[in-house]
């Protein structure tokens, strides 16, 4: 593991535990003016640990109960994910449990199945509902009916080591083997240009090159997403031509000039 200055852990460390979920290997990585404090503060972060599990038990009967929407914590999200929860995993793309994982990244029919099934449960979808999820259309004939049996039967055969698919007078169920509950994880915000906007949200100033290079996709579709995204105002051009950036819009209620640093004595 690389080392910073002083010999602590490098943030870099840190970023990669978060990114993998690994919440209680990334609190002492951090480094900074604070850093001595940085093994008392892990000790304290480690006897906090189980009532992280305690409260996410708490808010899963909360949320089963309300059948609502619930923001969770990242520490919270490593133990739903360590738990017997059947979880639809909206960031990856995949049905999950603590024992096995299901990726349908390259599926996107079935994931759009599994996450209708599990936004319902326990309560079945309707076909009509499915086939205008998963096929993107209102107005469902016998051959859209014939594909939702032939895609249903592939996620049947896709989830069989977790759960299964069974159909209902109106239409399909989720049923999980027993004594464990449906929990969908989405992003905070979705929406169609999610990823620009997250790039843009440090408020620095982007060309559509560097964009498209960050998001590997191509420079026409990340122009035609900032194009949207500045027509309902989410985002802004700073330039013409070549020297073109764009960026979010400034704070309401906070002049620019407030966020500059003041000329030092002698400027």
């Amino acid at each position: 593991m690389a080392a910073c200055a002083g010999g602590h852990p490098c943030a870099a460390g840190g970023g990669i535990a978060l990114h993998r979920l690994r919440t209680l290997e990334a609190a002492p990585r951090w480094p900074g003016p604070t850093a001595p404090r940085a093994r008392p503060a892990s000790r304290r972060w480690r006897r906090r640990w189980p009532t992280s599990r305690a409260r996410w038990r708490r808010r899963r009967r909360d949320l089963l109960a309300r059948g609502g929407e619930r923001s969770l914590r990242l520490d919270e999200v490593e133990a739903l994910l360590a738990s017997s929860t059947l979880v639809v995993d909206a960031c990856r793309h995949a049905v999950r449990t603590a024992a096995a994982v299901v990726p349908l990244a390259r599926r996107p029919v079935l994931f759009a199945l599994a996450r209708a099934l599990g936004e319902a449960w326990p309560d079945d979808v309707a076909r009509h509902m499915l086939i205008a999820r998963a096929f993107r259309t209102r107005y469902a004939d016998d051959t859209h009916r014939a594909r939702l049996r032939v895609e249903i039967g592939r996620l049947r055969a896709a989830l069989a080591p977790l759960a299964e698919v069974r159909a209902t007078p109106h239409g399909f169920v989720l049923v999980p083997p027993a004594a464990r509950e449906v929990v969908v994880l989405a992003r905070p915000v979705e929406e169609a240009h999610a990823a620009v906007l997250a790039l843009l949200a440090d408020g620095e100033a982007w060309s559509s090159s560097a964009l498209a290079l960050a998001l590997g996709a191509s420079q026409r579709s990340v122009q035609r997403a900032l194009d949207a995204l500045a027509a309902v105002g989410k985002v802004q051009p700073l330039g013409r031509g070549r020297a073109r950036r764009w960026s979010t819009p400034p704070l309401p209620g906070f002049a620019t000039v407030l966020l500059l640093p003041t000329p030092l004595p002698g400027d």
